[in-house]
């Protein structure tokens, strides 16, 4: 059984290089903003998912998952963890392959729902911070 230390390695280093940031907008106070910002440090590409589908960070917004049109590989969700099991069942639909919820994102059936559909997924952690921690 993978350990979540092992499920975010997989993640931050396997999974494709798209990443949806849902929640993203040209706020620079959000945490969203930042975290961006270092996830394409990391040769990620940030894709914004937000009502206002605004361009953050250089890359073209969209209002929901649902119209973006190509494959994302990881949903990184900066959502209210009220509305987190509606966009990790998003997730699901498109054909991600993991789920990422941000530190303070909790909802314990999404994550059982989401890797019931195969996907991988982490809850309660920041990329941000996991990434400069992997082995060079």
């Amino acid at each position: 059984m993978d350990t979540e230390t092992d499920t975010v390695r997989r993640i931050l280093t396997e999974t494709g290089d798209t990443w949806a940031v849902v929640g993203l907008s040209n706020n620079e106070r959000r945490a969203a903003y930042g975290v961006a910002a270092v996830l394409q440090r990391f040769g990620k590409r940030v894709v914004p998912v937000h009502p206002k589908a605004e361009t953050v960070h250089g890359e073209r917004g969209y209002a929901s998952l649902a119209e973006i049109p190509f494959p994302v590989d990881v949903v990184d969700v900066f959502v209210n963890s009220t509305l987190a099991g509606a966009v990790a069942d998003e997730a699901v639909a498109i054909g991600a392959e993991a789920v990422w919820f941000q530190l303070g994102v909790v909802d314990e059936a999404a994550r059982e729902r989401t890797r019931a559909a195969g996907l991988d997924m982490v809850m309660d952690r920041c990329p941000a911070i996991e990434i400069p921690r992997l082995p060079g």
